[in-house]
């Protein structure tokens, strides 16, 4: 399926009405980038999500002025309003609130590619969200007034390919020692030791965590961790034991998986896993990336 093969879902709900979009980008931007997500969502009430780390960077890019307010779990750092957003591969969860309206694209990428894109070093994208009409030049906010004027999602999923390779040309090339570590680290869902993983693309150690410093936004193990509890959670929520999804992912007990998941993502798997199989009476939970489990709504 290209960006013009547009999955498009238009409801109303007891809370309002919302509409969710989705679509691959073109084939010559995969696997940077992941997918594309619009959508326009007008409910009675704020919505909270619990936002848990994922082995992606993430762009949302608002058509209108609805702010969202973004605390990272656990920190002392205060809160951030911003109304578009970009997030790279961050370690701890995110609680992100807005009023109950909010029209815009979200794109997901490999960290790599938002390297490309951006120009920016990863590792400044790791500590939060930062605004990415904040970034150097004005080609953010250039392709959200254009996306805002273009009349529909299959028609904006194509404006955005045609912009991305653009972008992918002109930005500074990703390593490919780097692009094929994370790719390993992807495949292995972080289990990949790192002295093995280093040895496997031909770099050494430090070698391999310099270039995920500035290409991928955290060390090699901190960016393992991240993609170990990414599957854990998917596991969990499908149904499994915990004892099992913690000798699958490569914890040392359950133990180990829990306090994990716990620091990680910001609450415990079974308090996550029933909050996922509760029902709100809103939109349902989108997850930020196909065929994982990244999110929660919360109650208030």
């Amino acid at each position: 399926m290209t960006a013009t093969d547009t999955n498009l879902r238009l409801r109303a709900c007891p809370l309002g009405t919302w509409e969710i979009a989705h679509a691959l980008p073109h084939p010559a931007l995969r696997p940077g980038v992941i997918g594309y997500r619009g959508l326009r969502i007008a409910l009675d009430r704020p919505r909270r999500r619990l936002e848990a780390p994922v082995g992606a960077a993430t762009l949302f890019l608002a058509f209108e002025d609805h702010p969202i307010t973004v605390t990272r779990v656990g920190s002392k750092r205060p809160p951030v309003t911003l109304v578009s957003v970009l997030a790279g591969l961050y370690t701890g969860a995110l609680l992100a609130v807005h009023g109950g309206r909010l029209c815009g694209v979200e794109v997901n990428f490999a960290p790599w590619m938002a390297f490309t894109l951006f120009g920016v070093d990863q590792y400044e994208l790791s500590g939060g969200p930062v605004d990415p009409l904040g970034l150097p030049g004005n080609r953010i906010r250039t392709l959200t007034d254009a996306l805002a004027g273009t009349p529909d999602w299959a028609a904006r999923f194509e404006l955005l390919d045609l912009t991305l390779r653009r972008w992918a040309r002109m930005g500074p090339p990703p390593s490919p020692q780097a692009v094929r570590a994370w790719a390993e680290l992807t495949r292995t869902a972080g289990t990949m030791p790192v002295p093995q993983l280093a040895a496997e693309v031909g770099w050494s150690v430090r070698q391999l965590e310099n270039g995920f410093r500035e290409q991928i936004g955290q060390r090699p193990k901190a960016a393992a961790r991240v993609l170990r509890i990414q599957r854990a959670r998917r596991l969990l929520v499908s149904g499994e034991r915990a004892s099992m999804v913690a000798a699958r992912c490569g914890f040392y007990d359950q133990a180990h998986l829990c306090g994990e998941f716990k620091t990680m993502t910001g609450c415990t798997p079974r308090t996550f896993t029933a909050e996922r199989a509760r029902g709100r009476g809103g939109p349902p939970v989108v997850d930020r990336l196909p065929g994982e489990v990244t999110s929660l709504v919360l109650a208030g």
